[in-house]
């Protein structure tokens, strides 16, 4: 930066300054966040260090003012561990309140209420009492399967080894002889414990999740952690407490520290207020939070509403505005998505948000870039939308000097060269040529990721270099592969092209959820492809599968099925399979989650709308007691469970003489 850019730099940033002084202090308003203009004044001290000879006084600085482990074992958790769902303004806690008020009657509506918790910025563990001694503790791990952490929760002082003398006949246990108590919580540490390891650890989340999965417990205890518990799980369905504040109570008696804060509101009314409460203590708390969570506190109406992807619809995270700071835009740049997608990124100087330093952040489409105003130059405030994505929230026109670049989305592919087309009804531009460069790394680099193949030491850098020798055109000819191949190339020494090899050729059984997943269909992420698995068993029944049958799986609308569908039918598709299949991939069916056999060889066809849970609910319950599903009626039909509203099956089902069962008595027969 010149001496004369550095002097129209500091007068525009001393006039943006004094402006939103005025704004706060003056008229009670603010324009920006706290830490975004705190952000602009360090710009300006720093600008004033380096040129000193432009420090006037009436500047805004001047102003006066056990043994260590091998490793960890895995835990299956015996409910899943769910991740809530954000909200972050009064009109989304409205959108919420609306969307589960569909699931329930009248009086249900008239009778909810809900329990308010600090959203701790922690780490989710699960406790395991068998009765009343501390068993096992373990990590979220993937919802599913945890880490066995129980030695390092030992030195937890607020995690207790044997509960308070629990009564369980008080606690609504139904089963006296299975005293199994699972607990939920998170564990912490203090704003005062993390200045002793600010210098290594971002943030206090980082802190508390690396203490954890220390494996020498004798670390863990030395870093003080702490633990708040927030949930009393039901395990096989042996307790029974009315609501979520009772759970609350409950956890508190048998011996759990519980965040004191946390308080029942009847209505969202109440809420808002709580929220604007917290957000005013949030700073005075010796420990991080990053919002509330709030849960519907009737735990029958909550089971009722079920989950949806990996999150229960009765609860959501109510989160604070995330911590922003003010930037440069040196740059926008495109990249070119797996499926083509065009998407402009901003290129920032980099600044630090809540203890990570940001240079990039996403600006979506071309309609975002419209919506923001922003341009090569501009002065923009970033933040971390739920403290995670960077995202540009605001432009400070009054910034501009007059230097500022439009942008503009290119007309042809930056890799390729094709044209780039933006489909009608759709935000995104897309490159339409599927053998576009780009397109391929990106989706070569899905394909080995971690949610897919999860091959080891296959990363970005290597797929580079096998895509630009020649040695790959599709994820299938990585598995064809020899060492030989590997061993031309830069940084392959012999042993390491033989790891590969080896990891590649240990990737070739892989889970249908898996294996739909890595095929990077446009709209399906890692739950939708878990729910296509559950649904239709087999990747040969999801290909041939129409748009109808689609649609009977949870969540996936009409768009998420369209793409499905159309993707089984392209012929580069159906190609790239069969090579996958010919390169030795086997998929491993998902094995049926079978409770009993109760319903073995018996056939359900469901129609209407149930009252109780969703019909994909309804499925799965069907198939954990040996049943299977069919779409529609025939003569081996041996069950039609008819909610409200029945369709045309119910006429055919009464002219065939197939047995017709009302929700009550599914519900019986699923008891």
């Amino acid at each position: 930066m010149t001496r004369q850019e550095a002097k129209k730099r500091i007068e525009k940033l001393k006039e943006a300054i004094n402006y939103h002084r005025y704004l706060y202090h003056v008229l009670d308003k603010q324009e920006i966040s706290d830490s975004a203009l705190d952000s602009l004044k360090k710009e300006l001290f720093d600008l004033e260090q380096k040129f000193p000879e432009f420090i006037t006084p009436d500047s805004p600085s001047q102003r006066v003012g056990g043994k260590p482990l091998e490793e960890f074992k895995k835990i299956k958790h015996p409910r899943p561990m769910l991740s809530f769902n954000d909200a972050f303004s009064e009109q989304d806690m409205e959108d919420w309140l609306e969307r589960i008020s569909r699931f329930l009657t009248e009086k249900e509506k008239r009778e909810i209420d809900f329990y308010c918790e600090l959203k701790i910025d922690g780490l989710a563990i699960e406790l395991i009492y068998q009765d009343g001694i501390f068993k096992t503790g373990s990590t979220r791990g993937d919802g599913r399967v945890g880490e066995d952490v129980s030695q390092n929760l030992k030195t937890v002082e607020a995690i207790p080894l044997k509960l308070r003398q629990p009564k369980f006949e008080e606690l609504g246990f139904l089963n006296q002889k299975d005293k199994l108590i699972i607990v939920r919580g998170e564990v912490f540490i203090s704003r005062k414990e993390f200045e002793r390891f600010k210098k290594d650890y971002a943030n206090p989340r980082n802190l508390a999740a690396g203490s954890v999965r220390q494996l020498d417990p004798k670390v863990t205890a030395s870093r003080h952690l702490d633990f708040f518990a927030y949930d009393l799980i039901e395990s096989r369905g042996q307790i029974s407490i009315a609501t979520h504040e009772r759970k609350h109570k409950i956890l508190k008696e048998l011996g759990f520290k519980t965040n004191p804060h946390n308080k029942y509101c009847k209505d969202l009314k109440e809420v808002y207020s709580f929220y604007k409460e917290v957000q005013k203590l949030r700073d005075k708390l010796d420990y991080e939070i990053d919002g509330i969570v709030v849960i519907v506190n009737s735990n029958r109406i909550f089971k009722k509403l079920g989950i949806v992807g990996k999150a229960p619809r009765g609860a959501i995270a109510y989160k604070f505005p995330g911590k922003q700071a003010a930037t440069v835009v040196e740059d926008i740049r495109v990249q070119i998505g797996r499926t083509g997608a065009l998407t402009p990124v901003a290129v920032l100087k980099p600044v630090r948000i809540a203890g990570v330093t940001i240079s990039r952040a996403t600006l979506h489409n071309e309609d975002e870039i419209k919506r923001l105003g922003v341009k090569i130059g501009d002065t923009v405030i970033v933040g971390r939308a739920g403290d995670v994505i960077p995202d540009i929230i605001k432009v400070l026109p009054e910034l501009r000097t007059g230097r500022e670049k439009e942008f503009r989305l290119p007309l042809r592919c930056p890799v390729c060269g094709s044209r780039v087309v933006r489909p009608k009804g759709e935000t995104l531009a897309r490159c339409i040529n599927p053998d576009c460069f780009a397109q391929k790394r990106e989706y070569f680099y899905h394909f080995v990721s971690k949610p897919a193949l999860d091959i080891e030491g296959l990363g970005p850098k290597i797929i580079d270099q096998l895509i630009e020798e020649g040695l790959v055109s599709d994820p299938a000819d990585l598995f064809d592969l020899r060492e030989g191949d590997l061993l031309p190339l830069e940084r392959f020494a012999e042993r390491a092209a033989s790891n590969l090899i080896k990891a590649i050729q240990g990737k070739k059984e892989i889970s249908l959820a898996r294996f739909i997943y890595a095929l990077g269909i446009r709209n399906v992420g890692e739950e939708t492809a878990i729910d296509l698995a559950e649904h239709f068993g087999s990747l040969e029944n999801l290909q041939k599968a129409e748009l109808r049958e689609l649609q009977e799986v949870q969540d996936v609308g009409p768009v998420v099925a369209k793409s499905i569908y159309d993707w089984f039918r392209k012929k580069r598709n159906i190609d790239f399979l069969k090579k996958l299949k010919m390169a030795g991939i086997r998929i491993k069916k998902p094995k049926p989650k079978i409770q009993s056999s109760k319903f073995q060889n018996k056939i359900f066809v469901l129609t209407g709308v149930l009252r109780s849970m969703t019909r994909e609910e309804a499925k799965k319950k069907i198939r954990s007691f040996g049943g299977s599903i069919s779409n529609s009626v025939s003569k081996n039909t041996n069950y039609l469970v008819v909610g409200s509203k029945p369709g045309s099956k119910y006429e055919k089902a009464k002219k065939l003489g197939i047995k017709i069962i009302k929700e009550e008595e599914f519900l019986k027969l699923l008891k």
